[in-house]
């Protein structure tokens, strides 16, 4: 298993931990599953769902600081600063704001502190799990 934490702009420190967005629990993990813990949101899908992921950025604040959901296609957002984070696309759309299946999400973005190693990472596994 290996962890990506996310990589915290200290700006955002405070409001983040208000939501309850601390080291202790804003991670991505990979191993049999691709899990996203951002304070009391959860991503976990089988790794083998992980279509791509590519490193994205640099945003604006007010699109991706926290969670956010795109109203266009409904992709997400964990963001921790605005300098870069990883896309991650999936082959079937996962749950995480909202229970049950109505909200679904093709993708999320994640803003870790190694977005190159999570995204390299993230693509050798996928290939292998396929």
């Amino acid at each position: 298993m290996r962890r990506f934490p996310f990589s915290v702009d200290p700006l955002w420190r405070l409001p983040l931990r208000l939501i309850g967005v601390r080291p202790s629990s804003a991670y991505v993990e990979v191993n049999e599953e691709f899990t996203v813990r951002f304070g009391p949101w959860l991503v976990r899908t089988p790794v083998g769902n992980v279509a791509d992921a590519a490193v994205t950025g640099p945003f604006a604040p007010w699109r991706v600081i926290g969670p956010h959901l795109s109203l266009a296609d409904r992709g997400l957002t964990f963001g921790t600063n605005t300098r870069r984070g990883v896309c991650v696309r999936f082959h079937e759309p996962v749950r995480a704001l909202a229970p049950g299946r109505v909200l679904t999400h093709p993708a999320v973005t994640v803003t870790v502190a190694d977005p190159e190693g999570l995204a390299e990472h993230l693509r050798r596994v996928a290939a292998v799990a396929l």
